[in-house]
Parts: C-alpha cells; sequence; structure tokens
C-alpha cells in the first residue's frame, strides 16, 4: 500500500507514536517485535511487518528512524540489527575542531540513514507504505516542524516550489535526530532559503502521540479521519524515563552548569508526560504506567471528555533503581541508563525493553487488529 491507498481505505484507523530518547530507542524497538509477534498471530501471517497493520506512523528524534523504517516496511528485527551494529558507529567522535560545537559527527549517522531509507527515496515515495510523521525543529523560525507525507495537506502539494514530498527522507530523520550538544544541526533548503533544523525532541513533542492524533483529524492538516473510541487506535511507545531526582541539592548546587545540564532534560521530560496525559484524557486509555500518585494511571477515569475520541495504549518504564528491582533487573546499573549516547549500554536497554515488552498483551488492540491491509 502507499499513503494515497490509506486514504482511499474506509476502516479504523491505526495509528503508532514512538518516542524520542537517543540510544534509548533500543528500549522502544523490543516492545514493537513484540508488537509484531502479537500482530502476525492475530493475521495469522508470520511475515507480517508493522506497516501492514497501522496507517499513521510517527516518530522524534530515534523514534523518527524507527518510524521511519517501520514505514518503508521493514521488520522490527531489521532496525534492532541496526541499532545492535550501527549504533557505535551512528555515534563517532566530531574532529577536534568541532567539539566547541558537538561532540559527534553527522557524517556515519547520515550514512546509515542513506543505506538503510535509500538515498533517493522521498518522503513522497511511493516506497513509504504509510502516512509517515517526522518530528522536527526548525531553529530558524525558532518553531516545531511536524513534517507528514500526507497528500492532501496545504504544504505537500505537487505545483508547490515548497512541496515537503519532494525532501529526501533520510534527510529529515537525520535532521529530527540532531540533538544540540550531541550532533551537527542540519541545514534543508525550502523555497530558495536555508533552514537550520536540530533534534525534534526540543519541541513539545518528543512524544508525539497526541499530535499524530491532532494531525489525523483537524480539519487544518486535512485528513479528517473521525475519532471514536471504536474508531482510533492510538499506540504510543516510549524509550524509557530517566528519573532526575536529586533529594540532597541544595540551592547553591544550582550553578549555571547545574542548571544549563538539567533544565532542558526536565523540560523534555515534562512534554512527554504532558503528552502522555493529554492522550488519557481526550482517550480511552486501555493500558499505561501511573503518571503520578496524584493521577494515577486514568484508565478507569472517564475525565472531562466525553464521549472519548479514541482509545489509547501506552508502553513506558521509569529506569529508576526501584522499577529495575522491582522488573527483575536488579543486576543493571542505572547509572549507565542516564545518557542518551550511551551506546555501551544497548544490551542493558534491550534487557529493559524485553521485560517492558511483557506488558503487551492482546486485549490492548482488541477491536483493531483484523484482516491485512493490503
Amino acid at each position: 500500500m502507499t499513503a494515497r491507498d490509506i486514504l482511499a481505505a474506509e476502516r479504523p484507523r491505526k495509528l503508532l507514536a514512538i518516542d524520542g530518547g537517543g540510544i534509548r530507542g533500543a528500549v522502544s524497538i523490543e516492545v514493537l517485535d513484540r508488537i509484531e509477534q502479537l500482530a502476525r498471530q492475530a493475521y495469522g501471517e508470520p511475515n507480517l511487518v508493522l506497516a501492514d497493520c497501522f496507517d499513521y506512523i510517527a516518530g522524534t528524534s530515534t523514534g523518527a528512524i524507527i518510524a521511519a523504517g517501520l514505514a518503508i516496511g521493514r521488520p522490527v528485527a531489521e532496525i534492532r540489527d541496526l541499532y545492535e551494529h550501527s549504533g557505535p558507529l551512528m555515534f563517532s567522535p566530531a574532529r577536534l575542531r568541532d567539539l566547541l560545537h558537538f561532540r559527534y559527527s553527522d557524517e556515519p549517522l547520515a550514512r546509515v540513514l542513506k543505506e538503510k531509507l535509500g538515498a533517493d527515496t522521498t518522503l513522497g515515495s511511493d516506497l513509504v507504505r504509510t502516512l509517515l510523521l517526522i518530528v522536527l525543529c526548525d531553529a530558524t523560525t525558532n518553531s516545531p516542524w511536524p513534517v507528514s507525507n500526507n497528500p492532501r495537506a496545504r504544504f505537500n502539494q505537487a505545483d508547490s516550489p515548497t512541496c515537503n514530498l519532494q525532501f529526501p527522507l533520510w534527510q529529515l530523520v537525520r535532521a529530527s535526530t540532531a540533538a544540540p550538544l550531541f550532533f551537527p544541526p542540519e541545514v534543508i533548503t525550502i523555497g530558495g532559503c536555508n533552514h537550520v533544523f536540530v533534534d525534534g525532541s526540543i519541541s513539545p513533542y518528543s512524544n508525539p502521540a497526541f499530535q499524530l492524533f491532532l494531525m489525523s483529524t483537524l480539519e487544518a492538516y486535512r485528513l479528517c479521519w473521525p475519532p471514536g473510541e471504536d474508531r482510533m487506535l492510538l499506540v504510543s511507545v516510549g524509550a524509557g524515563v530517566v528519573p532526575h531526582a536529586r533529594p540532597d541539592l541544595s540551592p547553591h548546587d544550582m550553578n549555571l552548569l547545574y542548571q544549563a545540564t538539567t533544565v532542558p532534560q526536565e523540560l523534555l521530560a515534562g512534554s512527554i508526560v504532558e503528552q502522555d496525559l493529554l492522550c488519557r484524557v481526550f482517550g480511552q486509555c486501555r493500558h499505561g504506567a501511573l503518571i503520578d500518585s496524584e493521577v494515577g494511571d486514568l484508565i478507569a477515569s472517564q475525565g472531562p471528555v466525553q464521549p472519548k475520541l479514541f482509545s489509547y495504549v501506552r508502553y513506558d518504564m521509569e529506569l529508576s533503581r526501584r522499577t529495575l528491582d522491582r522488573e527483575g533487573l536488579a543486576h543493571i546499573d542505572a547509572q549507565r541508563l542516564r545518557h542518551p549516547d550511551a551506546v555501551d549500554a544497548i544490551p542493558e536497554f534491550q534487557e529493559i525493553g524485553r521485560a517492558l515488552a511483557r506488558s503487551v498483551k492482546p486485549e490492548h488492540f482488541a477491536g483493531f487488529f483484523g484482516l491485512p491491509q493490503r
């Protein structure tokens, strides 16, 4: 199928959103592998991929790498292999003269993306089998840039010189992963003007789930899929939540360096939780961990929005000592998991992902997994 085929179909819609989180995307991959296994069992097709199951797939940063791979029909095992074998390559140290600006060179990452996604594959290519949303941040205009291959979208018209569908898919994904301090920005020429793009995770949409729902339903985005608890399923997959609690923190510790290194992470974590909370308020939550000790998980709560606009499932795990112990992962050093470039911890992230994947149940997809989208 292609994006246009999906637009023509009449059926309940299935949406998949994948968070940012650097190399912790290895956690998300194990959850997606479990979903793929359940889908293969439900459809009775051993070679089915998630592009056969979902109408619209969204990703930010590392989630954009995964989402793009899934959207062009790659099985999850192949994307896992990319992280295992190319993860260390993607975090290749920058040249000495560049270290004042960023830690890692973008060239190895770009080569990997071109190889895996196709150097000539555009956002509008028929090789992209689902609708696809990639979140970038345009530093030139200081604004988020959620870009989609929806052929009806305002900025995707073929007769426009600024048609987004002409952009190389690998370059959009590379721009979405251009985390400040880690990678150089990506420059994309739009309408004759150069725009500087950085990691989509510094926008409010590191968790792109609620934005994906909006882009599926709001008139401005020209899809206008009908909402409803039985008409739309939104599956949101996180990459592990790194806690930043400091019970011993004193005001004197909060110097300029402390603020520069912690405030961005606090804003990122807060936006991920807020997007999750919005999804649970507007949607009927079928599964999800506690939001916090006051709100709970909202699974049994009706809330102010009635009727619910979609069914919702959220998979994520706090990478704290307490949670790891509870999941039977006491042997994993939680300190090794704190950094998005911790490529030496990929085996641990995979083990955590497999533990999280145990929470993926067939009933979470009841009423939505049926005949393949062929």
